[in-house]
């Protein structure tokens, strides 16, 4: 009677310790390939109407901010559905018209803080008339050809990189962090500065 309990006693320990010692990230089965090898990439997945993105974005800014040049930070709006197309499409054509972090931002806000249903082509293009872009250069830059081919790529990189919400966050083509993994917001940013350390000590510049 006392070896299986002893057994037992193991198999316990044993799974409480690899629980207590697990990563705050997933490997990926396959490595995507990233821009520029030379970086080290982090890839924000995230939604406009994400409240969890919302409160995490001013954190994000901040740690994209101090990394080193050697760091590639990117955003690529998740796409799972037509729903989520429709505000991935209206970062794509903000990035087209130029409109930098400032835009992004008040796009969050106007959603989170202002309660506006921004969800088809003409809320948005009040939103973005707001922000000094006529409505003819809104609808030119939304339904463009760029534009839908990034939403595309969106979409697929979705699916490629295991997502099952957001924000995740992808380093180098082979990590993903998210609230899962990792447990927090506190947890994800302490997971991103191990594995971007880990990463840049790799290529040689750390």
């Amino acid at each position: 009677m006392r070896l299986p309990l002893l057994t037992g006693l193991l198999v316990l320990l044993l799974a409480t310790f690899g629980a207590v010692h697990a990563e705050p990230w997933a490997e990926l089965p396959q490595a995507q390939p990233t821009r520029n090898p030379a970086k080290v990439e982090v890839i924000e997945f995230f939604w406009y109407g994400c409240p969890h993105c919302y409160a995490v974005e001013p954190r994000v800014a901040q740690w994209a901010k101090r990394q080193p040049a050697t760091v590639e930070f990117i955003r690529i709006p998740a796409v799972f559905n037509q729903r989520w197309a429709v505000l991935g499409r209206a970062y794509y054509a903000m990035q087209q018209l130029k409109l930098g972090d400032d835009a992004h931002r008040a796009l969050f806000d106007a959603i989170h803080r202002d309660h506006k249903n921004l969800s088809d082509e003409a809320s948005l293009a009040e939103f973005f008339a707001g922000l000094g872009v006529s409505k003819e250069k809104f609808h030119e830059a939304f339904t463009s050809f760029d534009v839908d081919s990034k939403v595309g790529r969106a979409n697929r990189m979705t699916a490629a990189y295991g997502l099952e919400g957001v924000p995740t966050f992808i380093v180098n083509g082979k990590y993903r962090i998210d609230g899962t993994t990792a447990g927090s917001e506190e947890g994800m940013f302490i997971a991103l500065d191990q594995l971007v350390a880990r990463e840049l000590k790799a290529l040689g510049t750390r």
